[in-house]
């Protein structure tokens, strides 16, 4: 057979991306002794590349003789499909020192996807830098995947200086520079780059709507969404649906949710794993724990991070029994849990007191599967420690750990004091606490109350002070509920203005005179105006979730679960009010606050009283 024959028949391999005739070819070539004639070794390097046969890739390359810029394209594009763009990167510089050679357009654009997918702005720009006075500065198509790298390294003006000095603006390049302004939250000039490119396909609106998502902007992308199935874009690609609904588990819109979940199950999408994993994420952040498990359960294959979200999901809401089956299913299916599965299965435990579970999880993490702690392990650990009352053991651990302990560390070991009745050592973890000079403002409060129950009222005052001094005052409290397809937003304080502000103040005087005769009796503590009790007790009946709650009792459809997010942690006078009115209105309450979730039902609460 000639040269010209094997040429054909490992282009068609390629082609057809059959792995086994590349290796059956390669091995016949070896035999005649023709592997390293040209072309051969750069059209097999190129064939084992697109089969996804990276070790065969990679040991052809090395063995080759003389390598051009064909065969470093090759290799370095054989990384990137490989999810390996750190090898491609390290392995880039041997290109001068071992081969001599200077890259040409295929390389550069190869080398900055790379970077792009490594977010590494500092490599890239060297690599722009040399680009820009090699001959081939002005090929368009490096100069797209430049754009496309400062995008993904949230540099847009960089990005607008790259897509401006394209002469042929590809559907790409203006992809890329509409997702590098969305992602940095410039939401007006994605928009007028996006009005104003000559094509909007499918790949635009994603890269708007999701590059705004990732920036905090989902009620834009949410709008945006909307116009976009107003103008009958055909949705034949996933990727636009798992950043909308990562938008409605951000927002906590149960309903909206709901809709595109509709759209997902009639477009034929529910078998995508990322999408499946992505509404297991939004039904668990909606305060729906049960619809999360059943999109679970349906799932066709389970990945790590399917497997994570919903033991995630199942510990903040309280069922530390089910993320801990959940587990040993994980295991029994033969898959590799990764460090944020054990922050879950750690958390779950340090909210039912499971103290020995949490230690025996703890080592096995390190032990079975070499994870290092991080911080946020250590944190999970110590609040379970806390939370059972084993104050001294958790303080040793804040000690001999090897990350300087930060401010929700310490402000978690100062809340078990305050629970756990310890004044002395809560005095001693507080002035650890304030030397860190915090910015929560419920950390000041924390450390207020704390002193104030020690007498120590100069502590006191300095708390005070360093509240005025440093500007760090509570973030407006506001709630929101879902009354139908309309979500609602109510701000603490007297709703003055709102149509129903009698309405609201009549059920809530009367809800609140009957939970006194249950033996209800107002906590102010956390209260720190200089004011009297009654007012005191005037600001707490205002709290906003007590205002969407009531909302929820009068326009929503009686029996319904009450859904409410709260922007701020739940207060333990409300916390308290809600468990009374769950058994009271005979309601499941449902509350995501800042910290975890809270279901009052028939008079108790998921938290067990702790959060």
């Amino acid at each position: 057979m000639s040269i010209a024959c094997y040429i054909h028949r490992l282009r068609q391999c390629t082609k057809l991306q059959s792995a086994l005739t590349a290796r059956c070819l390669h091995a016949e070539l070896i035999k005649l002794g023709i592997d390293r004639h040209r072309p051969l070794p750069n059209i097999l390097l190129d064939g084992y590349v697109k089969c996804r046969l990276l070790d065969h890739a990679r040991h052809l390359f090395d063995e080759m003789a003389e390598r051009d810029c064909v065969a470093w394209a090759s290799i370095l594009t054989a990384y990137n499909q490989s999810i390996r763009p750190f090898s491609a990167v390290l392995v880039f510089p041997s290109m001068f020192s071992r081969d001599g050679l200077l890259p040409d357009h295929f390389v550069y654009a190869t080398l900055v996807k790379s970077c792009a997918e490594l977010g590494v702005a500092r490599i890239g720009r060297q690599a722009h830098a040399n680009f820009s006075v090699s001959p081939y500065w002005c090929d368009d198509v490096v100069k797209s995947s430049l754009v496309d790298m400062y995008a993904k390294c949230g540099l847009p003006d960089d990005a607008r200086a790259v897509f401006d000095g394209i002469v042929v603006k590809s559907p790409v390049s203006w992809t890329s520079m509409i997702y590098a302004y969305a992602r940095s939250g410039r939401k007006d000039n994605a928009v007028e780059v996006f009005r104003g490119a000559p094509v909007r396909s499918l790949y635009s609106w994603t890269a708007l709507i999701s590059g705004l998502v990732q920036s905090g902007k989902d009620i834009d992308a949410m709008e945006l969404y909307v116009e976009m199935n107003r103008e009958g874009v055909e949705i034949v690609d996933p990727l636009v649906l798992s950043s909308v609904v990562g938008a409605c588990a951000n927002m906590a819109l149960w309903e909206a949710g709901r809709q595109v979940h509709g759209n997902v199950y009639v477009l034929g999408y529910n078998s995508c794993l990322f999408l499946g994993n992505a509404l297991v994420d939004m039904y668990a952040k909606c305060s729906d724990i049960e619809a999360a498990m059943e999109v679970f359960d349906n799932l066709l294959h389970r990945d790590v991070v399917s497997w994570t979200t919903i033991i995630v999901g199942a510990a903040q809401h309280g069922r530390a029994e089910e993320a801990l089956d959940l587990f040993d299913r994980m295991l029994l299916d033969g898959v590799r849990p990764n460090n944020v599965t054990f922050v879950g299965l750690i958390y779950a435990c340090s909210h039912v007191g499971y103290v020995e579970k949490g230690r025996d999880l703890f080592n096995f993490m390190v032990k079975e599967y070499g994870i290092q702690p991080s911080l946020q392990h250590y944190t999970c650990l110590l609040d379970l420690l806390s939370r059972s009352g084993l104050l001294d053991e958790a303080e040793k651990l804040l000690n001999e750990m090897p990350f300087q302990p930060d401010e929700p560390t310490w402000a978690a070991l100062l809340s078990a004091c305050k629970l756990h009745g310890n004044a002395e050592m809560a005095v001693r973890v507080a002035d650890q606490l304030l030397s860190l000079k915090p910015t929560d403002p419920s950390t000041y409060i924390l450390l207020s109350n704390v002193y104030a129950r020690a007498a120590m009222w100069n502590n006191v005052g300095e708390v005070r002070k360093l509240m005025t001094a440093m500007a760090a005052r509570k973030k407006p409290g506001y709630s929101c509920i879902d009354v139908g397809r309309v979500s609602h937003v109510f701000y603490a304080g007297d709703p003055a203005d709102h149509p129903m502000r009698d309405e609201f103040f009549g059920l809530l005087k009367e809800l609140e005179a009957e939970m006194r005769r249950w033996g209800y009796v107002p906590d102010t503590s956390e209260v720190l105006h200089d004011m009297e009790q009654q007012e005191k007790e005037r600001l707490l009946f205002w709290h906003s979730e007590r205002l969407a709650l009531a909302y929820g009792l009068l326009r929503g459809v009686p029996g319904t679960v009450l859904r409410i997010v709260k922007n701020l942690r739940v207060c333990c006078d409300c916390h308290v009010v809600f468990t009374l009115l769950s058994a009271i209105v005979s309601r499941e309450i449902v509350v995501r606050d800042a910290t975890r979730f809270h279901h009052f039902k028939d008079g108790k609460c998921s938290c067990n009283n702790f959060w």
